[in-house]
């Protein structure tokens, strides 16, 4: 288990850069919100399934 605490800061501060690009992009275009949003969820979702994977794999080994 100490493992997969180590392993899940990896896909922490991927999902932090993530949203703070977003913030970015949005402050800098509010036009682009509405795209710039489905990348960002996008971009959360593949991050996130990086700790999914590696909390399955932490209970199988």
């Amino acid at each position: 288990m100490i493992g997969y605490g180590l392993a899940a800061i990896g896909p922490g501060i991927g999902i932090g850069l993530i949203f703070a690009a977003y913030i970015n992009g949005v402050a800098r275009q509010p036009e682009a919100q509405s795209r710039l949003q489905s990348i960002a969820i996008l971009g959360f979702a593949l991050a996130e399934a990086l700790a999914i994977i590696g909390i399955a794999l932490a209970f199988v080994l």
